[in-house]
């Protein structure tokens, strides 16, 4: 897992006309003339707050008022409005819920540029640092050079910030043609499945702030078809080019884009015809990347107070003061068996269990254990059709004489006959295809065939990589059978069969092929299937003699504190284990949970088999496993977690481990850290906004920051009236011509 960059998002969306734009127009109500006329006016300095801190009015020559025009506010709607509009919000109060996002970002760019000027130009540790900062910066704007200003502000060109600014602005235009040209090269004969099985977190998830870079420059160009905007020249974005893509789609799909545009004013077309084969020569393209720009530049704001607060979160003695509060509070409050078996439910990277309670008052499940909390993955082999029937029938036959013995011994004859294959097809045959072959890709595969899944992840996701580890799931075990592609892109899929010995033998190597040696040992119950009585010496049921096999993964001496550091032995065991569940099992409902299904140390919901054997392998501890019989087929049950009494860690080490990705004192700082500087960038950006976001509306008439023009927009807040007028005279028309 790599470490989560704690960066506010940008708090207004910027302007890039996005995959779903659909080409509406909103011209006929809006005049050329009209778009460019400022509906509202933005300038901080005018706010008292500002006036009385000396530490911002020695960098107010940098700013100057900002012009929120017409033009702004449609192409904001186009982006994100007219969703609003498609799922019922009227014109009229998105329009406005789109000018107070426009302002407000507007207060936060010119409030971050004068606190980013100030450590610039006083930080001597910082790597911008630049003593001459205000007058530089004060140059370009003077100069209206303002993709200069904002730049030299992330750091100048070259600086990871403007590269992704970049990177963010050309993959949203590029998906934008993707979405035109999709319509042009899909072909009417490609098979399109409708099947889907549960897939791995972070499937196709890139890294927080992620963008493609060769030699140091951003390797990622757009694609329009145009000369110099080629395919052989986009960089990074060959590997995202659709199927099918030419240069003449490709102009086809970019002219549609460009087309749409125009439509909406957002290019001129009386003044840049030229420049319309060069999308990067439109005013639209500038605006476009100043608002990534400015996007930037309030992450930048925010990560510099961020990592102040962080220094507070990192004192030892303040996450102490904080774990053992948690710890406390849980203390009384999950004492109960009931109040902690429900909180199981929530357990994972950042929702912790610190506490559970004593359980010696259980009753021995066996006469010989007590029960325990902890989670288990439950790999489900069921009967097939004629096997659910003949069960069935048994189990009328059962409720008719009561005879348990003979419904058993009989239900284990049908268990033996039991013989499942590969349940990933849908990721062959589904909405999304996801295999692709390992050999193709450099990758080492395990098994049957060459097929693995999820190559973007895979293949991907190292240090500086495009995606995310996908997580718990190891991800080389191949497809378990034989694999044919079909010419209309389906596969024809031959599973290979396997009887619960082999689902054993499957798992055990599997297991040992992740973890690189000989980790795995089971036992298989003797005469299992013979005929036999299933009642104790009380004529009760027996649930021990529904036990198949009993095993352990040995991967040494558990630690809790690194359930989740994928460096470890027991972190790899258990991807190995989820990843045989993604193959093999029909109980998919496991698939979403965090660690498996929650047991509790007294009596359970599941079926009483299931319950013994899952109470039996987790009072053996981690990396234990056993296998049962059951009326939904044979379960593998493996334990990935249990809990000691009262404290459930001990031993932490918050100055060595805080930084070690997936130990529990890395996952608590990061929970801690998200939590609270989430908490504190909300408050202070609120804090910014009442302080510097005063309007004419306001009561108080003096130190004004903001200036709207309603009546310039008036025609935009009535677009509802004058959508029923024309509804309404269409009706009439309508009428009469009936």
């Amino acid at each position: 897992m790599k470490k989560k960059t704690l960066v506010a998002a940008a708090l207004a969306s910027c302007f890039t006309i996005s995959a779903t734009f659909t080409g509406c127009s909103l011209i006929s109500v809006i005049s050329k003339a009209d778009m460019e006329q400022v509906i509202a006016t933005v300038d901080i300095r005018e706010a008292k707050t500002f006036s009385s801190d000396n530490s911002l009015t020695a960098y107010s020559s940098a700013l100057k008022p900002t012009s929120i025009n017409k033009r702004n506010l449609l192409s904001y709607f186009l982006n994100v409005g007219y969703s609003y509009v498609s799922n019922g919000t009227s014109y009229k109060d998105t329009f406005n819920m789109l000018m107070d996002a426009l302002i407000d970002n507007a207060v936060l760019v010119q409030y971050s540029t004068v606190a980013i000027l100030e450590e610039k130009a006083t930080n001597k540790d910082s790597k911008d640092y630049d003593a001459s900062a205000l007058s530089v910066y004060k140059d370009y704007n003077d100069k209206g050079q303002d993709v200069e200003k904002y730049e030299y502000l992330l750091g100048g060109e070259d600086s990871d910030d403007v590269k992704l600014a970049k990177y963010k602005l050309y993959s949203s235009i590029n998906s934008a043609i993707d979405n035109y040209e999709n319509t042009l090269t899909e072909e009417d004969e490609e098979y399109k499945g409708t099947a889907t099985r549960t897939t791995p977190k972070n499937l196709n998830t890139e890294q927080d702030d992620y963008y493609p870079s060769k030699d140091g420059s951003l390797d990622y160009k757009l694609y329009t078809g145009y000369e110099g905007y080629l395919l052989k020249d986009s960089g990074a974005y060959q590997d995202d080019a659709l199927d099918g893509t030419t240069r003449a789609t490709r102009v086809q799909a970019y002219n549609t884009f460009i087309d749409n545009l125009r439509k909406n004013d957002l290019v001129d077309i009386d003044t840049e015809a030229d420049k319309l084969k060069d999308i990067t020569k439109l005013e639209y393209f500038k605006n476009e990347y100043i608002a990534q720009l400015e996007s930037r530049v309030i992450n930048k704001y925010n990560s510099l107070y961020e990592a102040k607060q962080e220094k507070i979160l990192l004192q030892d003695n303040y996450i102490n003061e904080v774990y053992n509060e948690l710890l406390n509070d849980q203390t009384d409050n999950y004492s109960s068996s009931s109040a902690f078996e429900s909180a199981m439910g929530s357990m994972s990277s950042t929702s912790f269990l610190l506490y559970s309670p004593d359980t010696s008052d259980s009753d021995k499940f066996d006469g010989e254990h007590y029960g325990k909390y902890g989670f288990v993955y439950n790999i489900l082999l069921p009967f097939n059709a004629k096997q659910s029937a003949q069960l069935a029938e048994l189990n009328s036959i059962k409720s008719a004489d009561e005879d348990d013995d003979s419904y058993y011994n009989a239900r284990n004859q049908i268990l033996k006959e039991i013989k499942t294959v590969d349940q990933r097809s849908a990721w062959f045959n589904g909405t999304d295809n996801y295999s692709f072959k390992a050999s193709e890709a450099g990758i080492e595969a395990y098994g049957a065939s060459d097929y693995l899944f999820f190559e973007n992840n895979l293949t991907d996701s190292e240090e500086g990589g495009r995606y995310k580890k996908l997580e718990i799931y190891d991800g080389r075990y191949s497809y378990n059978g034989q694999v044919y592609e079909n010419e209309d892109g389906s596969y024809t899929l031959i599973g290979n069969e396997l009887t619960i010995d082999g689902m054993l033998e499957e798992f055990k190597a599997y297991v040992n092929y992740v973890l690189g040696g000989e980790y795995v040992s089971y036992d298989v119950t003797d005469n299992y299937y013979e005929e036999k009585s299933f009642k104790n010496e009380d004529d009760e049921i027996d649930y021990s003699k529904f036990l198949y096999a009993n095993g352990k993964v040995d991967f040494g001496t558990f630690n809790r504190n690194d359930l989740m550091n994928t460096a470890t032995k027991q972190y790899g065991a258990m991807s190995a284990v989820n990843e045989l569940q993604f193959a093999y099992t029909t109980d998919t409902s496991v698939l979403s949970q965090y660690v498996g299904y929650s047991v509790q140390a007294y009596d359970t919901s599941y079926i009483k088999e299931f319950e013994y054997a899952a109470k039996l392998a987790i009072s053996q501890g981690e990396g234990s496993f056993t296998v049962c019989a059951g009326d939904y087929g044979w379960h593998l049950i493996y334990v990935t977690y249990t809990f000691d009494k009262f404290e459930t860690y001990s031993n932490l080490d918050w100055t060595n481990n805080v930084k070690v990705e997936g130990t529990f004192e890395n996952l608590f700082f990061e929970w801690l850290k998200d939590k609270n500087l989430s908490d504190v960038t909300t408050t202070n950006r609120s804090k910014l906004l009442s302080d510097y976001r005063k309007e004419e509306s306001d009561s108080n008439k003096n130190n004004v920051t903001v200036v709207k023009y309603e009546k310039r927009y008036q025609d935009l807040l009535d677009l509802d009236n004058n959508n029923s007028s024309n509804n309404s005279s269409n009706n009439t028309t309508n009428n009469n011509n009936q």
